[in-house]
């Protein structure tokens, strides 16, 4: 407590003697890990719209697509006194954050412009603590996507696949073309998005039960040797190179046409159009096989430090725009994602665009929209580090389907 309090005190201090008049150019300092180009490109939407509005963004971004690394450093800014002003986060380390006492309250802001209103409950879980509004949630990504090269898709029989049988039997084809069938990148946090999509597609209650609820149960049964197995399989269509590789690099494989299809959350969509192709005719979006009615979500937010009272103006200025429908719009267009706000139309939004906001009304209504675990949202960080690990030594051999399955409900009950 000692700790938590003096450091907030630092921070203050810092922002203090930092702070600019308010008649003058207010700053944030912005920690973000959206370094890709087409995630540069959707920020730059933000970066202008704060511009408009007299904020200057001095930047600081961390390059590692699942947020791990940034909360690292900004672990080290918060325990050297020197924290930024604002964060992207996701998920339970939103919570962790405000449970710490380092974030500021939105509340009177969120109420003056009616947040509750039109941000779907299951993100305000996050976005509130204590029924206080600590973040603005910037969108709303689906992870248990799969992108899919056209022109290797019509070569391979031309209909995408809607099960686990045609899957297989779609890159069983890809792979007698001569083309690498699964294009992958192999970091923990991308292991864990297909572990994700493998898992849901065994069953909307299994995954409930494996992941939003760590059943040990549903951790070690034969299920979830079942999707240790898929696991196998799929690794079998990766490359020889894929470990280490960055997610938006496995993207361009299947923009340029070197791999057939990859599956990953809708913001590999931002490198699909930064590329100038086209929904349909140059790529296809669909739901992992299997999980289509279902949608595992992952909310990019914004929250912000608890600051001294000159720089409250820049951070609300700040949490404004990125509520604002006009940005929402702008900036999920770009980045793939559909808008945090329930209010928008989908007029501007592309084929896959208007399938996102279809398939997530639909799962929110029929009780289907589930947090992601690999994206922070299905599971604490102890909890999803713990599943990252046992998944990844299992996609690399050091356990079988088996094995990894009584690994796993060890790890989890020893991470709780």
């Amino acid at each position: 407590m000692k700790l938590r309090l003096a450091l907030k005190a630092t921070a203050s201090a810092i922002v203090l003697c930092a702070a600019a008049p308010l008649a003058q150019a207010e700053e944030v300092e912005v920690l973000h890990w959206w370094t890709s180009g087409g995630e540069a490109a959707a920020l730059n939407v933000l970066k202008e719209n704060l511009e408009a509005k007299g904020v200057t963004w001095q930047d600081m971004p961390v390059a590692g697509g699942s947020g791990v690394e940034a909360m690292t450093v900004l672990r080290s800014r918060v325990t050297s006194g020197n924290p930024p002003t604002a964060v992207q986060m996701l998920g339970f380390d939103i919570k962790d954050w405000a449970a710490e006492g380092f974030l500021g309250d939105l509340s009177d802001l969120a109420a003056e412009e009616g947040w509750a209103e039109v941000v779907p409950p299951a993100l305000q879980e996050f976005s509130k603590f204590d029924d206080k509004w600590i973040a603005a949630p910037v969108n709303v990504h689906s992870t248990n996507w799969m992108w899919i090269n056209k022109e290797a898709l019509d070569a391979a029989g031309g209909a995408a696949p809607t099960t686990w049988e045609e899957l297989i039997a779609v890159l069983d084809k890809m792979k007698e073309n001569g083309i690498i069938p699964l294009a992958h990148g192999g970091q923990p946090w991308q292991d864990g998005t297909i572990f994700d999509s493998v898992v849901l597609g065994l069953g909307d209650d299994f995954y409930k039960a494996a992941i939003i609820e760590q059943n040990p149960e549903a951790l070690s049964s034969e299920q979830m040797v079942e999707a240790f197995k898929r696991m196998e399989v799929l690794r079998g269509y990766f490359d020889d190179n894929f470990s280490g590789r960055d997610w938006n690099l496995a993207s361009a494989m299947v923009i340029n046409g070197e791999a057939g299809m990859q599956a990953m959350g809708d913001w590999a969509k931002g490198e699909f159009l930064r590329a100038e192709q086209v929904p349909g005719e140059d790529f296809v979006c669909i739901r992992f096989p299997g999980t289509q009615g279902s949608v595992l979500f992952n909310s990019d937010q914004f929250a912000m430090f608890d600051v001294s009272e000159d720089k409250v103006a820049a951070q609300k200025l700040m949490a404004s725009a990125v509520m604002d429908p006009a940005f929402q719009v702008a900036f999920n267009t770009v980045k793939g994602s559909v808008p945090a706000r329930t209010d928008i139309s989908d007029e501007a939004f592309d084929d896959c665009g208007k399938k996102g906001m279809a398939d997530l009304a639909e799962a929110a209504a029929n009780g289907t929209l589930q947090g992601s675990m690999a994206h922070g949202h299905g599971a604490s960080s102890n909890i999803k580090s713990a599943i990252f690990d046992v998944v990844t030594a299992h996609l690399n051999g050091e356990y079988s389907a088996e094995d990894a399955a009584e690994e796993l409900a060890a790890a989890v009950e020893a991470a709780q």
